[in-house]
This record gives C-alpha cells, structure tokens and sequence, in this order.
C-alpha cells in the first residue's frame, strides 16, 4: 500500500493526475526490482515522489533527468508558463530549488538523484540498465522522440516504459507523446498495457 503525504503532494506544483500518480507508484514499485528507474522530466518533483516512494521500498534509486530550464511551453509568454518559478535575476526558468525542497520534505534524499541536464547529455555515456524510464519531458516531437531514442534501449527485459500527456484529438493535446508512443509500439520492443488516462504504459519484451 502506498504511504504519501497528501499535503506534500498538494503543495508541488504539476501537471500529473492522482490516479495516474497512483498508476506510477505501483508500477514502479513492480519495474524497481529488475533496476534502478529513470524520469525525464521532473520539474518540480511530484512525479519523483512517486517513482521515488516505490523505489526506496526496494532499496533501489530514482534517476531524475531534468535541466530545470523549463520546457517549451512552460516559457514566458506561452500557456503554462508560472511566473513564481521565473528567476528574473539570470531571466530563466529555474525549477530546480522547488524540486530540492520536495525531494527534501518527501524524505527522499538518499532515492532520488538529480540529474540536472539534458537527457539526450545525460545518455551519452550512460551504462546501468534501467527497470523502468518515465518520459515527461519536452512536448515538441524533436524533444520527446530524442528523450525516447535516448533512453528506450537501456530498459532490461520485463521492465516498463512509460509515456505521459498522450492524447490522440490534437484538440486535447500536444500529438508528440502519442507519436512518439505509437513509435515505441511499431518498434516490436514493446508490449502494449492499459493506459491510464493519458499516461502510456508499455514494457520492454
């Protein structure tokens, strides 16, 4: 059973659904055991809190890859821009210090380990397999094909990959996660699971 601070989880700013956070712990807390797990795409650290909850229960780590910069759409002037996480000092987007202070009050310090950069950076030289990768990252197709090439290889067998904000009505949403979904699927490395409102399930064959 799943032990969260809801107050926690109330107070970090995001864009993730509680049932489909509820839908990350509990795969996570399955994949974790075939490796540590991998998120692209933190921002300010509500999904961590779940990945990162499963994780410790199997004595396993959380990789949370994220330049902090803010992605597209999250810029001034575009639609989910928030001016409180806007340091008007460097003029940028700077999510990193709300992602430390949720990872800190979760008491996931010793499970979470910031990666703070790109990840198609982050990738270059990456080794370790991974028992689940979480993309939430850039909503362009550039930005979520490049987080999917960049990663999906290093899932082991049996572990899952998971793709969130999929909407097939252009109307609802951005089409690059769905397209970048429908690529995993064509890829034959992936068997199809229930999605989970707009998060995508799939694990590696």
């Amino acid at each position: 059973m799943m032990i969260l601070d809801d107050n926690i989880l109330a107070g970090t700013k995001g864009f993730l659904d509680s049932e489909e956070g509820a839908s990350l712990y509990r795969i996570a807390l399955a994949a974790s055991s075939l490796g540590p797990c991998l998120e692209i795409g933190s921002y300010c650290g509500k999904s961590s809190i779940y990945l990162g909850k499963a994780c410790r229960k199997n004595n396993q780590v959380l990789y949370s890859v994220d330049h902090h910069r803010g992605s597209e759409e999250q810029q001034p002037g575009e639609e989910y821009f928030d001016p409180d996480l806007f340091d008007y000092h460097i003029f940028k987007m700077d999510t990193l210090p709300f992602f430390r202070r949720t990872i800190h009050l979760a008491d996931l310090e010793d499970t979470v380990i910031p990666i703070v950069c790109r990840s198609e950076t982050a990738s270059k030289s990456w080794a370790t397999p991974l028992g689940l990768v979480f993309i939430d990252g850039g909503h362009s197709l550039e930005a979520a094909r490049l987080d999917y090439i960049s990663w999906a290889g290093h899932i082991v067998s049996g572990g899952m990959l998971l793709i969130h904000d999929i909407f097939e009505n252009p109307e609802e949403g951005g089409l690059a996660p769905f397209t970048v979904y429908r690529e995993a699927l064509d890829s034959g490395l992936f068997h199809e699971l229930p999605m989970v409102k707009t998060l995508g399930v799939l694990q590696r064959k």
